[in-house]
């Protein structure tokens, strides 16, 4: 078999595959404006910035002689995979969008996409969230995908509230003390 159809190893494998698409295929791909925003920001950046600069490396490391033991190229060429990759998955979801602008929510007293809630557990502790879109999704500052099952399970709620929230241990009871729609 010629070596051209073959795989040098396990990684360049992996590398071929594609990434899981994290939304389930039911679910409208909802996003923020804030949040398609930033997605447009990174894909024009990455077609725009990163990616010529990253082909033009590889142009000069390819020109530098033997491929296979050049770390420049080798290492940059897996970097354009992974840019490829990126950008493939952004234009995709920036295709299949459905933006969400909070600030224009009917039912402010109810939680719904975009709604920042603040909310008990039994044990008192409080904590605050906004539900965002699949990709906007980032826990270290509470934003949780709007399909999560804390998200799905304040879905609809008000201030007030208790809520079972059904989680691999049990079932903890939770209760929502504010829901604001902020304008950022």
């Amino acid at each position: 078999m010629s070596k051209a159809f073959t795989k040098e190893n396990e990684s360049d494998i992996e590398d071929d595959l594609e990434d899981p698409d994290p939304l389930p295929m039911h679910a409208k791909n909802l996003m923020t404006p804030t949040g398609h925003a930033t997605l447009q920001q990174e894909l024009k950046w990455l077609l725009g910035k990163e990616r010529p600069r990253i082909v033009e490396i590889v142009s000069w490391a390819a020109g530098n002689g033997d491929r296979s033991e050049n770390g420049d190229y080798l290492y940059n060429k897996k970097r354009l995979r992974e840019i490829d990759r990126r950008i493939r998955y952004l234009t995709k979801r920036l295709e299949d969008v459905e933006i969400v602008d909070p600030r224009r929510q009917q039912g402010l007293e109810q939680v719904f996409f975009g709604a920042t809630v603040t909310y008990v557990h039994e044990d008192e502790r409080e904590v605050t969230v906004k539900l965002v879109g699949v990709d906007e999704a980032d826990l270290d500052v509470g934003k949780i995908n709007w399909l999560s099952p804390v998200a799905k399970a304040l879905m609809k709620a008000r201030t007030g509230d208790s809520i079972e929230l059904r989680l691999s241990g049990g079932i903890e009871i939770i209760e929502v003390i504010e829901i604001l729609y902020p304008l950022d």
